[in-house]
């Protein structure tokens, strides 16, 4: 019996449908997120969010572009979260376009500002958790990539 006939859904679509698919999934959850207050933005404030509270971080996110990828301090930031993430099971995935994030994730209402968004987590709002429908696709598509030893995949975000 294969995880799909488990949860009574359609099997994994093959390749680029399935990564388009996983990208929308996190575009609509990226914006349900922020209307519901439930995202943290900031590679600092990501780490203290993560030692304060873990059992409230619901998904992770990971942005780095090409020229962020030389940039040392930053992999081990990344290196410390995705274990963290690991230990605590949490979902996490990689964007490698930061602008297509920042075009989804609005400027800091605060400053007017932009955020840094090397590292987004999506945060439940209460204690019986967020059922969104979003989350859930992303969930499992980390699930599936975890079984063919992906744990950290990188979706591409829509146009």
């Amino acid at each position: 019996m294969t995880l799909e006939e488990i949860h009574g859904q359609q099997p994994m679509p093959a390749g680029h449908d399935w990564m388009q698919g996983a990208g929308t999934a996190l575009h609509e959850l990226l914006v349900s997120a922020q209307r519901r207050g439930c995202l943290t933005a900031g590679v600092y404030e990501s780490a203290k969010l993560m030692n304060v509270d873990p059992d409230n971080v619901a998904f992770c996110v990971l942005a780095a572009d090409q020229e962020d990828e030389g940039d040392i301090a930053l992999q081990i930031h990344f290196t410390l979260i995705q274990a963290f993430c690991c230990e605590n099971d949490i979902d996490i995935v990689r964007v490698n376009d930061v602008a297509k994030l920042a075009a989804i994730v609005a400027p800091s209402e605060d400053s007017g500002e932009p955020r840094d968004l090397h590292c987004i987590l999506i945060t439940n709002p209460n204690e019986e958790g967020w059922k969104d429908p979003a989350l859930e696709k992303l969930n499992l598509f980390c699930e599936e990539s975890r079984n063919v030893n992906d744990w950290v995949p990188t979706i591409t975000l829509p146009e």
